[in-house]
């Protein structure tokens, strides 16, 4: 698989992390509910190193995934890690006994959590931890990040950490982060149907700060499927593919982390970077945002 069915390259500002543009989720390599052991341990070492062998160097994951569990398998599979390959954490929640998302965001937590994806991943130094704020899970909601930003900037400047993202998070609160340390990236909610960041992504992109979107296959009503599904077949793709391939075409920025516990999944999702999308195929997807608001209830 060559680099360019890979999207391209991307520096993360101020560092030296180049990356190609479709990277790798592993959070689906933990059981049901991000909670517990993969299903099938053979096939989560089989993905991660066939995601290597195709080109992936960017590789996102958390240690509150399983928890433990997925960081664990990433270290089983790919240590020693080859060079270039970057290891993207988050941080700012723990698991519940029954798998509850649990709010973890004192000073004592955070630190405990950066030890323990350092511990799991078998490394000296994070390459880049986000924070994820946790005021709504559901979204981002305002709030301060002052205090466990601040936490994570003094851990970066221990060594513990070399660079430092950002997760679920408003405008306000990337711009307040910024000015306590150099925010590299961003990971929001985004994709064809939920468009609520379009300002933020060109807001980061004009100072070429990554925009990382999850959920980028979520939310779409019947009435956006059949649009998707419609382009999709006109290109000979899937609308799985067509729907991560406009978020490439959407901003120079854009980041992908497809996830998946499938080697032949794996193989569609990397297909992506070489789908050409024309302009009138770009401009019915677009629609897609419009007609999903129009049919949303009314509050």
């Amino acid at each position: 698989m060559t680099e360019a069915n890979l999207g391209g390259r991307y520096t993360f500002p101020g560092t030296n992390l180049t990356v190609h543009r479709i990277g790798y989720g592993a959070m689906q390599l933990a059981g049901p509910g991000v909670f517990g052991p993969p299903k099938d341990h053979a096939a989560a070492l089989a993905v991660l190193r066939a995601a290597l062998k195709a080109g992936v160097d960017h590789i996102d994951t958390s240690d509150f995934y399983g928890p433990h569990v997925v960081n664990q398998v990433i270290k089983e599979a790919l240590h020693p890690y080859p060079k270039g390959l970057v290891l993207v954490t988050k941080v700012s929640c723990v698991r519940g006994p029954k798998g509850e998302w649990i709010p973890a965001f004192s000073r004592e937590e955070l630190t405990a959590a950066v030890h323990s994806n350092l511990k799991n991943l078998g490394v000296d130094a994070l390459d880049i931890v986000n924070l994820r704020a946790m005021f709504s899970i559901h979204g981002p909601a305002e709030g301060s990040l002052e205090e466990p930003f601040t936490v994570l900037a003094d851990l970066q400047r221990q060594g513990l950490i070399k660079h430092l993202g950002l997760s679920n998070v408003t405008s306000k609160q990337v711009a307040d982060a910024r000015k306590i340390a150099p925010v590299v990236c961003v990971q929001n909610l985004y994709n064809l149907a939920h468009r609520e960041d379009d300002a933020l992504i060109d807001e980061l992109a004009r100072d070429h700060i990554a925009y990382v979107p999850f959920f980028p296959l979520g939310g779409f009503t019947p009435l956006q499927s059949s649009t998707l599904s419609d382009v999709a077949t006109r290109l000979e793709v899937t609308p799985m593919q067509l729907a991560q391939a406009w978020l490439l075409h959407r901003a120079p920025n854009m980041l992908l982390i497809p996830g998946t516990s499938s080697v032949k999944h794996l193989e569609e999702n990397l297909a992506i970077g070489s789908i050409k999308i024309p302009p009138q195929a770009l401009q019915e997807l677009d629609g897609i945002a419009a007609s999903a608001k129009a049919a949303a209830p009314q509050h």
